[in-house]
């Protein structure tokens, strides 16, 4: 789950979504793999703008390495809403 910089050290917009998305999974790992995807879905439904939730959905397609379990599969959900 490498994520990009450049040279400055600066994470691109897209490569910030999937650590968003990484570290909002992390952080709700302990409630268990089933209730951590749905707060992750959950939250990213709730609180990510409508583009954000386009880019993260495009982005869990073309980079899915990038991802934790946990954050593929509620961005899975998210886009099947």
């Amino acid at each position: 789950m490498a994520i990009a910089h450049d040279e400055d050290g600066v994470m691109s917009t897209g490569d910030r979504l999937i650590y968003m998305a990484n570290q909002i999974a992390r952080n709700l790992a302990s409630e268990g793999t089933e209730r951590s995807i749905e707060m992750v879905a959950d939250h990213i439904r709730s609180f990510w703008d409508p583009a954000m939730r386009r880019r993260i959905v495009e982005l869990a397609h073309s980079r899915p390495e990038t991802f934790s379990a946990i954050a593929s599969a509620a961005i899975e959900r998210v886009a099947a809403a």
